[in-house]
């Protein structure tokens, strides 16, 4: 069923007011199936009548299972493997020289959906043992879908979820196969921790991330909101650590405060003019905190 351009508009507000998304035109043929099942939990058989639902009860949970339905928790191990590959290959190795004299790594999956792309880099990790021996790692994925967060803290994915981006080996060293669906090992699962945060927020910590990823998130913001995403990545990244962004995302002409990073792809340093004042603040940041 074709819904009412006021019925859309409404349920674009809500995405965005809550989101920061935009639910474009070339989005709309998808409310239907999207909101097919919190139709069915609201008694009603549409999408128009779920907003003549919301118009009159203002219910915020129904608000919640809205939004909730409507975001795109596409993800899959090791996504984009050539730019993922980076990691355990290039930047990770050079965090490790960098931060060799305190042993202390901080990483931020920064709308991580179910947890694929925080589960991938402690794989990485674990591949790398012997070089994070007696170090301080922590991995933080956030997101706005709670939903979301609680499959990635669970670590349980389906057949279909596993399939995607892990070979057989990789499957059967890191998973336990169980009646519901294949169980991520604990030894993979104690690296990272999942918080529900919204991106358009201040950051998740005080402290800075030696490394943040936040690919194909920009993608559904318009550009002011992308322009005010980046100034939150970048208060949120240590001087000489990495942004790693998505494949199709190009911030050119959205941030001064980054510049591409050398030979890299889709990743992003603090703008060289930048780093030293940025150096400052963030000592002054950590004395405070230590205070």
């Amino acid at each position: 069923m074709e819904i009412k351009e006021t019925s859309f508009q409404i349920i674009a507000d809500l995405l965005i007011a809550r989101t920061g998304q935009q639910l474009t035109e070339n989005r709309r043929w998808r409310i239907g199936t999207a909101l097919s099942g919190v139709c069915r939990e609201s008694g009603v058989e549409n999408a128009e009548q779920l907003v003549c639902l919301l118009a009159d009860t203002k219910d915020p949970l129904l608000e919640r299972k809205i939004v909730e339905a409507l975001l795109n928790n596409e993800t899959y191990f090791f996504r984009d493997k050539p730019t993922f590959d980076q990691l355990p290959q290039d930047i990770l190795p050079l965090l490790a020289e960098r931060r060799k004299s305190s042993r202390r790594l901080r990483i931020w999956s920064a709308g991580c959906s179910t947890g694929q792309e925080a589960h991938s880099i402690a794989m990485d990790l674990e591949r790398q043992q012997a070089q994070w021996a007696d170090w301080s790692v922590e991995i933080l994925g956030t997101d706005i879908s709670q939903h979301a967060l609680t499959i990635a803290s669970r670590g349980l994915f389906s057949q279909f979820d596993v399939q995607r981006g892990l070979s057989i080996l990789q499957t059967l060293q890191h998973f336990t196969e169980e009646n519901d669906g294949w169980q991520l090992s604990d030894d993979i699962r104690k690296h990272s921790r999942f918080m529900q945060h919204n991106i358009l927020d201040r950051p998740p910590s005080s402290e800075k991330f030696d490394l943040i990823l936040c690919r194909n998130v920009l993608l559904y913001f318009d550009t002011q909101t992308r322009v005010h995403v980046l100034e939150r990545l970048f208060s949120a990244l240590a001087p000489d650590g990495f942004l790693m962004l998505g494949s199709g995302e190009n911030i050119t002409g959205l941030s001064d405060n980054f510049a591409p990073s050398n030979g890299r792809l889709s990743t992003y340093e603090v703008a060289p003019g930048l780093r030293y004042s940025s150096a400052i603040s963030a000592a002054f940041s950590h004395a405070d905190n230590t205070a």
